[in-house]
């Protein structure tokens, strides 16, 4: 008798691992990106949530010129000095650093469509009228005022874009992480390139700085229309839709599977044999286990464990936040408020091309080039002791680059004056940046818990943001020490 129940004990948990295999099919059957155009969407939305700081960064000729204004002291003309690049790259990085810690506070109040939707349209809006002044004369000093201002909420909505992007592309499969953090890798290309064919364009210096200026507004556009796109495709609805409802709902369905095959074997005898108990528990933590492990699990199954403090997930991950933070505090004190500055030892024609070039086209395409190699390259490993110190040992660059061609000077001699030491040095100065940056944010997640790796990529946001907004603050002494 002991026998038959065993039997139908055994044939009732295997329909039950039979229903189990089918519901964990569903759960990683997702749909397929088709021609890529998920991956093709989330590339165009990197690019354009970087186009407000490189479009601006990039003009930084055209801006100069415009402010270009002569002022008499005792009779004496002096030509004043408004600090165009320092104040431009402070404006732009402090809004990251501010919206970074209030995004939790935005996040729970205002939806990603408004956030997103909106602050495209805003971006948009203040590249227009960045557009519409090319053709406007004022005062220079009005003049400086009005691109500060709108360099600081055109970076506001910007840096609300980029955080809410960041949120919306860790729901999908990492590799469009990468994607993503590719297209804003090249934003800075795009921008070089942009400059380059104005300035080589033979209308008058208005009418090249307008069509300049209209470039972005066509790239914001497109960004605006490609994020409108997503929930039209169904490869996206899949990964951006799931709810932590539905997710809870198909663990509860599992786990009361488990439950209803335990009642119906006690049904088979008022009392169990203890052999058919292990089974029934065994089961129940491998559904467990499966529901656990699965490749779709969401936020909502994470937060149903115990997460670690924020200071014991800071403790895990210090030394990477440290090395994103120096890093970038070594990058922007001296990019672009100093090497903007450096001038051609060739005077003439390629004098137009040279900040072009050898400043912003050699940083970005250097810059992307770092971070793409981390996908083969990954050294050292995050538990070497000399990772944070080639970190710390790029500051070198700030000397070497202050001892280039810069001009106007008052301090420091020059010790490099050619064209090709210059570019040299920004090349690796460039790839150095964006290598150790994609380490440090790919290897701090790794060093926590899985159900604490949002906490981590929270705090190592906003320790980017922190050495970004440093950078910037120390590029005003830096300057002047020049």
């Amino acid at each position: 008798m002991n026998g038959s129940r065993l039997r139908s004990s055994a044939r009732l948990f295997q329909s039950f691992s039979r229903n189990c295999d089918v519901r964990m099919k569903e759960r990683t059957d997702a749909p397929q990106d088709r021609v890529c155009l998920v991956g093709i969407i989330f590339f165009i939305l990197g690019l354009g949530t970087l186009l407000p700081w490189n479009f601006f960064m990039t003009a930084s000729l055209y801006f100069q010129g415009r402010l270009n204004n002569t002022e008499f002291h005792n009779g004496t003309a002096v030509q004043k000095d408004y600090y165009f690049n320092n104040w431009m790259t402070f404006l732009s990085q402090l809004p990251l650093l501010l919206f970074t810690l209030l995004n939790s506070f935005l996040y729970q109040r205002i939806s990603e469509a408004i956030r997103v939707a909106g602050s495209l349209v805003f971006v948009l809006l203040f590249f227009i009228l960045t557009a519409v002044l090319v053709k406007v004369d004022m005062d220079p000093d009005v003049f400086f005022s009005v691109t500060m201002a709108t360099i600081w909420f055109i970076n506001s909505f910007g840096a609300i874009l980029q955080g809410s992007l960041f949120g919306l592309v860790g729901l999908l499969p990492q590799k469009y992480s990468a994607v993503f953090m590719s297209g804003q890798g090249l934003a800075g290309t795009f921008a070089a390139v942009a400059m380059l064919a104005s300035t080589a364009s033979d209308v008058d210096s208005k009418s090249a700085a307008l069509g300049y200026f209209i470039t972005p507004c066509l790239g914001t556009l497109i960004t605006l229309f490609s994020y409108l796109l997503l929930p039209r495709l169904e490869f996206a609805r899949y990964y951006l839709n799931r709810s932590s409802k539905y997710e809870e709902g198909t663990t509860d369905k599992l786990l009361s599977v488990a439950d209803g095959t335990t009642v119906e074997t006690e049904k088979l005898n008022g009392h169990i044999d203890g052999s058919v108990t292990d089974v029934a528990a065994e089961t129940r933590r491998q559904v467990e286990a499966q529901v656990e492990t699965s490749p779709s699990r969401t936020k909502q199954a994470d937060n149903s464990q115990d997460k670690a403090s924020v200071m014991e997930v800071f403790n895990k991950v210090r030394v990477m936040a440290f090395c994103v933070t120096f890093v970038f505090t070594v990058t922007l004190s001296v990019f672009p408020a100093i090497t903007v500055d450096v001038k051609t030892s060739f005077p003439g024609k390629w004098e137009r091309y040279f900040i072009s070039v050898c400043c912003f086209l050699v940083f970005n395409i250097h810059d992307w080039f770092g971070r793409s190699i981390t996908s083969v390259i990954q050294w050292p490993p995050k538990e070497s002791r000399l990772f944070p110190v080639l970190v710390v040992l790029r500051v070198v660059f700030i000397p070497l680059l202050m001892l280039c061609n810069v001009q106007k000077r008052s301090h420091l001699p020059i010790f490099f004056t050619h064209d090709a030491v210059f570019t040299v040095i920004m090349a690796l100065f460039s790839v150095s940046s964006g290598y150790f940056v994609c380490l440090s944010m790919s290897y701090a997640p790794q060093m926590v818990e899985p159900k604490d790796a949002e906490t981590a990529g929270a705090l190592m946001t906003f320790f980017l943001a922190l050495g970004l907004s440093i950078g910037a603050a120390l590029s005003f002494p830096l300057r002047k020490l020049v």
